[in-house]
């Protein structure tokens, strides 16, 4: 069974989000924000939802910013990707955080702790995310910006 480009870009990015940033999002809210190990599993339990529902359009996004923001250079694929992530996932990251019982101090440590992360995460997972894809045999960062892979 061959999936269509749209449904292969879906998974890809999917898997891509998921994989990366349960990990690095569960060692920022244990060893930054100071959260506990159960608030973790259940914020990760929220964000894997999450991820799952945001994952292609984020994809979609960090595509039509790299196009407006010359790619061809290192510095505009690491300007691209960082703002991508920080303007898209931050304000998710809060939520997810709030749901899992964060509070106080634990929302703004966490909070920083992960917009850092971004800073430091953006270009490392914007490779990730064009090595998954390639996986799915998909060519090309986003793959026609701004549609849904089809």
């Amino acid at each position: 069974m061959r999936f269509s480009d749209g449904v292969r870009a879906f998974i890809a990015d999917t898997l891509a989000l998921v994989v990366f940033f349960t990990l690095t999002s569960g060692m920022n809210e244990r060893f930054v924000a100071g959260m506990a190990w159960d608030e973790v599993l259940v914020s990760r339990s929220i964000g894997a939802v999450l991820m799952v529902l945001t994952a292609r359009p984020y994809g979609l996004w960090r595509s039509w910013l790299l196009a407006k923001i010359d790619p061809s250079t290192q510095w505009g694929s690491m300007l691209a990707d960082t703002a991508a992530l920080l303007i898209f996932q931050v304000p998710i990251y809060v939520a997810i955080i709030v749901a899992g019982g964060a509070e106080g101090q634990a929302i703004v440590l966490g909070t920083l702790g992960f917009a850092a992360l971004m800073l430091v995460l953006g270009r490392p997972y914007g490779l990730w995310l064009d090595f998954v894809r390639r996986l799915f045999g998909l060519e090309g960062p986003g793959q026609k910006p701004m549609s849904l892979g089809g």
